[in-house]
């Protein structure tokens, strides 16, 4: 039997791709164009590191935390969970405690944000985030990695430090920017890397999966 097909889950960078308020824009520009008669095309880009699909690092929200150059390939490489969350507002413990989540895994979040966020130009205010406890829950069953599927694990309104700084002070680092629109809950083979910047506390970063009937 075939294996499944791998499935993008990030999101493409291009101008106008909706940001966190208050980081600088993403945009994409020729600076040479065949179409123009130059001898080649070449871009330019313009971009925050925390655009689209990114990883976050300890040093995001912990001083003298691990950065990029510290990421070790199997965090965000191998076994994982797509968990479907039905609540429209919020990832809460209520919800995950069903899902018996184990130290070790890579959790990704699929919620309402992976069809309606990203169908819109605009950033989208009103998106499904990971509670205060939620992050609490998820730091002490020391799970590797948390994949969320829309710019970040917090509410824009909320203290950002108290949702990422207990996931990241349990050595859990965070993706976020997925689009599991295309993806079912259930066991996958996760692929993603960030961009090597040297010394950075996060990274776009390009993350597939593909099915797998083997347990994360």
């Amino acid at each position: 039997m075939s294996k499944a097909a791998w499935i993008d889950v990030s999101v493409p960078l291009k101008t106008g791709l909706p940001a966190w308020p208050g980081d600088p824009p993403t945009r994409v520009r020729r600076v040479l164009d065949l179409e123009r008669g130059d001898p080649c095309t070449v871009s330019a880009l313009d971009l925050c590191a925390h655009a689209g699909t990114h990883l976050d690092a300890p040093s995001h929200y912990l001083a003298g935390g691990d950065t990029l150059d510290d990421l070790p390939f199997d965090v965000t490489m191998g076994p994982a969970r797509v968990i479907a969350i039905t609540d429209p507002r919020a990832i809460t413990p209520g919800e995950l405690r069903r899902h018996r989540i184990r130290p070790g895994q890579r959790i990704l979040f699929k919620t309402a944000n992976s069809e309606r966020c990203w169908a819109s130009p605009e950033f989208v205010e009103d998106f499904v985030d990971l509670s205060p406890e939620a992050a609490a829950y998820l730091a002490a069953r020391r799970v590797r990695l948390v994949g969320v599927d829309y710019l970040s694990v917090s509410d824009h309104r909320a203290d950002a430090a108290a949702i990422h700084r207990p996931l990241l002070e349990a050595g859990i680092w965070i993706l976020e920017g997925l689009d599991l629109s295309r993806v079912s809950p259930g066991p996958v083979e996760l692929v993603c890397l960030p961009l090597r910047l040297a010394g950075a506390e996060g990274a776009p970063a390009r993350a597939l999966v593909r099915p797998t009937s083997r347990r994360a």
